[in-house]
């Protein structure tokens, strides 16, 4: 199934429940407008929008389940019973915060629990190519940069994708690389693709159209 994503866009179909199109309702269409576009994968939060994409599009699915609990951290898919909500709403592919950020459950018990009580695929969102080397080690399918600039270590207010951290996880890990973050382009898109990443994610430069509109004014002011 994995081989199915190689070299593909995922689209990252997630709304928070402040924005206009949050609801499972619009996540499907969301989706399916992207399978009709050309994606590969789908990625989604929660149970009700995993479930009704997984309902109508006939695409890989990257589940996480976003929980911020007092006193952590780390927020997507930080806990088994988070991981097996993932899994219960279809998902073929969970994945979770594999940084050294403060978390409810060990990072390997998490992963054990999701390969083998679940008997799924585990992709490990990092920060940085330390991260990456140690959710290898600890069984992770696939490894993305999907939070380089979101944790307290590496936080810099960077606006663009970190192709530095995919480079070093691609010449370190034989495991797939995923490129995921800050990507806006088609051109950053395939930059992704040739420096080595197994596949990319884009999320809001697609499916958020509140960022899109925020672009578009920030280019246009002289």
């Amino acid at each position: 199934m994995l081989m199915t994503l190689k070299g593909g866009l995922i689209v990252s179909c997630q709304a928070l429940e402040d924005e206009p199109l949050h609801g499972a309702q619009f996540m499907e269409r969301m989706a399916l407008a992207a399978k009709a576009g050309g994606a590969a994968g789908i990625r989604a939060n929660g149970y009700a929008d995993i479930k009704a994409i997984k309902a109508s599009v006939d695409l890989p699915v990257i589940g996480i389940h976003k929980i911020k609990l007092p006193g952590y951290d780390a927020f997507i898919t930080p806990t088994k019973q988070a991981a097996q909500t993932v899994y219960d709403a279809g998902a073929e592919i969970i994945a979770i915060d594999a940084t050294t950020q403060s978390r409810p459950e060990k990072l390997e018990e998490l992963i054990a629990f999701i390969k083998t009580t679940l008997g799924t695929y585990v992709m490990a969102d990092v920060s940085t190519a330390q991260e990456g080397l140690r959710a290898q080690e600890l069984g992770c399918d696939l490894v993305g940069t999907t939070l380089s600039g979101y944790t307290q270590e590496t936080a810099d207010h960077m606006q663009e994708p970190d192709f530095t951290l995919l480079q070093d996880l691609v010449s370190t890990l034989h495991v797939p690389v995923v490129a995921e973050g800050r990507i806006h382009t088609p051109q950053q898109a395939k930059q992704a693709l040739l420096l080595g990443a197994f596949c990319v994610v884009v999320g809001g430069a697609i499916t958020r159209p509140q960022e899109i509109t925020r672009r578009f004014i920030e280019g246009m002011k002289t």
